[in-house]
């Protein structure tokens, strides 16, 4: 009997000031993104899911918790599902206002194959791995659901589909809201697949 470990991305965060929030605690989901957790929680009522696990950060929690109440569950909290690492957060480094242009910064740029910035991505990789396994365990024979971050969940999905975890953040295929459902045969993965319950949100 299969193992479904679904990776969800958290709803839309409030942040007017366009910042990379990171770790930084107090970012919570925004009334949009509040909508999209539910559409999330209801996509997966009908679901035969037995584990729930989710990042300690609000925003994943918040995520979490519609989902709780349409199965059931309570939601435990697993710091291997927390956001990467970076020395980045807090800054501005998207558009004309980006500190990147900022000299001071640029060493911190000088190996983005690690990422020189922030968590190594082999890392990230290798924790969440461990949530991954933790869960199919837990709900063997049924399905789990993991709230998590964007690059931990690229993470999964790029090591799953055999690329390089260094990587155009452009190209990543992991939007708010999004799942990533991992099918496992015993403890071997079969499948990987991608959906967006709440796009049109």
């Amino acid at each position: 009997m299969a193992t479904i470990v679904h990776l969800v991305r958290h709803g839309l965060v409030h942040n007017p000031e366009k910042i990379l929030y990171g770790r930084i605690p107090g970012y919570h989901l925004s009334e949009r993104g509040r909508n999209m957790a539910h559409a999330v929680a209801k996509d997966f009522a009908d679901h035969d899911v037995t584990f729930l696990a989710a990042s300690p950060l609000q925003r994943a929690q918040e995520t979490a918790a519609p989902i709780a109440k349409a199965t059931n569950l309570p939601v435990e909290t697993d710091e291997r599902l927390l956001e990467a690492g970076n020395q980045l957060e807090g800054r501005h480094i998207k558009g004309i206002r980006s500190e990147l242009w900022n000299p001071k910064l640029w060493p911190l740029l000088k190996n983005p194959t690690v990422p020189s910035w922030g968590e190594p991505y082999t890392e990230i990789r290798d924790r969440m791995w461990q949530a991954v396994h933790a869960a199919r365990d837990k709900a063997r024979g049924h399905e789990a659901i993991l709230v998590s971050h964007q690059l931990p969940i690229v993470m999964i999905q790029r090591d799953v589909l055999g690329l390089s975890l260094a990587h155009n953040p452009a190209a990543r295929q992991c939007e708010v809201a999004s799942v990533t459902s991992l099918v496992f045969d015993g403890a071997h993965l079969t499948d990987m697949y991608y959906s967006e319950p709440a796009q049109e949100i």
